[in-house]
C-alpha cells in the first residue's frame, strides 16, 4: 500500500461535510483532528444576523484560533504519520474578502500577514463541492440556531469564492470531491472508495466522483 499523507485538510462551504469527513478520516488513521470550532466564536451567530455589525470582530477570532491551532500543529510531535484538518488556513482569507470592506481587509490583510508566516502546507487538501440547494439542507438538518439567518445567496456567493479559489490552487495535492450525493458518515462503500483514492494519490489534481471515476 503506498506511504499515506502526513496531514490530510478538508475543505469546502458550508454545509458540505468538512467536519463529518474529517472525524471519519482520523479515526481511520487513528490521528489527531483540527476542528476550526465555529461554535468558539463569540461573534459569529451577530454576523450571521447582521454582517456588516460583526464581520471584522468574527474574522479575526477566527484568524488567530486556526493559527493558533497551526503554530501548535509545526511544534507538535512531526513524526506522528497523519493528522487532519476540516479547515484550510487559506480559507480565512477568502470568507475575509467575502465579508470585510475595503479598509477593514486592508488591516486584516497585515495581521493575517504576520501569523500565517509558517503555517505547514498539507499533504493533501480534499475539496468537497456541493450545490446551494443541498447545502442549505444540510444546514438545516444539523439545527444549529446560529445558522439558521444563513441565505442562498450568501452561500451561492461563498460557493464561488471557493470554486475560483481551487481553480488556481496548487500549493498541494488536490482531490475534488462530488459530495453533493455522497453520505459519508452512513455510507460504508462510499467513504471505503474515498479511502482508498485518498491513500493513492501523492501529488496533482484529481477528481472524485462515483460512477464516473477517473482512470
Amino acid at each position: 500500500m503506498p506511504e499515506q499523507p502526513g496531514f490530510i485538510v478538508v475543505e469546502g462551504p458550508i454545509g458540505v461535510g468538512k467536519t463529518t469527513l474529517a472525524r471519519r478520516l482520523a479515526d481511520s488513521f487513528g490521528c489527531d483532528l483540527l476542528l476550526e470550532g465555529a461554535e468558539e466564536n463569540p461573534f459569529l451567530e451577530r454576523f450571521y444576523q447582521d454582517p456588516r455589525s460583526a464581520a471584522f470582530q468574527t474574522q479575526l477570532f477566527f484568524l488567530f484560533q486556526r493559527a493558533e491551532q497551526l503554530r501548535a500543529l509545526r511544534q507538535g510531535d512531526m513524526f506522528r504519520p497523519v493528522r487532519v484538518a476540516d479547515y484550510l488556513i487559506e480559507k480565512d482569507r477568502l470568507f475575509a474578502e467575502l465579508t470585510l470592506d475595503e479598509e477593514e481587509f486592508k488591516l486584516y490583510e497585515q495581521v493575517y500577514a504576520h501569523l500565517t508566516l509558517d503555517a505547514p502546507q498539507p499533504d493533501l487538501v480534499i475539496y468537497l463541492q456541493a450545490p446551494v440547494p443541498v447545502l442549505l439542507q444540510r444546514i438545516a438538518s444539523r439545527g444549529r440556531g446560529y445558522e439558521r439567518p444563513l441565505r442562498a445567496d450568501y452561500l451561492e456567493r461563498l460557493s464561488e469564492r471557493y470554486t475560483e479559489f481551487f481553480h488556481h490552487y496548487d500549493a498541494s495535492p488536490l482531490l475534488i470531491v462530488n459530495a453533493a450525493e455522497l453520505d459519508f458518515a452512513h455510507d460504508p462503500e462510499d467513504y471505503a472508495l474515498l479511502l482508498e483514492r485518498i491513500r493513492s494519490i501523492r501529488s496533482g489534481r484529481h477528481y472524485f466522483n462515483p460512477g464516473r471515476l477517473e482512470p
